[in-house]
């Protein structure tokens, strides 16, 4: 069995993404990872050659920003990744620049990928999700926080990245997939108040437009973490590859649990989740088969 990882990233210096622990946790699982660089405003080159493994596979490219519309240009650059993959690969791992694997499932994951490898009904492995916020003692428990998502798909060029790149299609349709029981760690909300703040005001250009922009994003030089509505106390281990950011963490960020900022609606949903795991209207990306 033959695995190439792949993923795209851009400013990762300015915006303190942490490609290289992305990139880092899945190369244990990878024969190859193809990193796609767009044309960036930092340092983001020099970091992801800095990256010690002859596994690395670097295409440099330019992204659209004319794609302002559903954040199209990272789905766009997504497949240009995804294109310049092995077509020895069975399988194509794509990690997003602020997601990370534990360690302590990479056995669970290979052992999926070889589960499946010949079941050509099999087009996708599905993730569970782990979604921090504010600072690594927090994640996300309602409804806004997207449960689970295609991280693995079979090395079949007739599917590529969907939309904002949040998942996968195949000829237009969802995939086939199976779930596995391994979790994505998502960091995306987790860094410094001036770099969340710089993201914000920079990462939803790929989607709006410039008066709505205006509109809607605050100028304010620090993001305030403290508009959330509801969050967990994290109780669990992150990935050894995650210590030392952890460690450099520079600022402070606390929450009550009991604190939930939600509708009466909100929590009847919530309540119903947590008692019985359905979410009542939930989107889904895929098929599970």
């Amino acid at each position: 069995m033959k695995v190439s990882g792949f993923t795209i990233v851009r400013n990762a210096v300015k915006f303190d993404y942490p490609i290289v622990e992305a990139v880092s946790s899945i190369l244990p699982l990878c024969d190859e990872v193809v990193i796609a660089v767009g044309n960036s405003d930092d340092e983001t080159l020099s970091l992801i050659k800095s990256i010690q493994s002859p596994k690395i596979k670097i295409v440099e490219t330019i992204w659209n920003d004319a794609l302002r519309e559903g954040g199209a240009v990272l789905a766009d650059e997504t497949n240009k990744a995804f294109g310049a993959v092995s077509s020895e690969s069975d399988w194509a791992f794509y990690i997003q620049g602020d997601e990370v694997i534990h360690e302590k499932q990479l056995s669970i994951i290979k052992a999926a990928m070889f589960q499946y490898k010949d079941d050509k009904n099999v087009e996708g492995l599905l993730f569970n999700y782990t979604h921090f916020y504010g600072s690594y003692d927090y994640i996300g428990d309602t409804r806004q926080w997207y449960r689970k998502e295609i991280r693995i798909i079979r090395n079949d060029k007739n599917i590529s990245s969907y939309k904002d790149a949040q998942g996968f299609r195949k000829n237009g349709r969802k995939l086939q997939v199976k779930q596995i029981d391994a979790f994505i760690y998502h960091y995306g909300w987790v860094k410094p108040p001036e770099a969340q703040q710089a993201k914000q005001q920079t990462f939803h250009k790929l989607w709006h437009t410039d008066e709505w922009m205006k509109q809607n994003i605050s100028q304010a030089p620090k993001f305030d973490y403290d508009t959330i509505d509801s969050l967990e106390r994290y109780t669990g281990t992150h990935p050894l590859i995650m210590q030392a950011r952890i460690n450099k963490m520079n600022w402070k960020f606390s929450f009550d649990p009991a604190q939930k900022k939600l509708s009466f609606k909100q929590k009847a949903l919530l309540f119903i989740e947590k008692k019985v795991g359905w979410r009542i209207g939930e989107y889904k990306n895929y098929k599970i088969i």
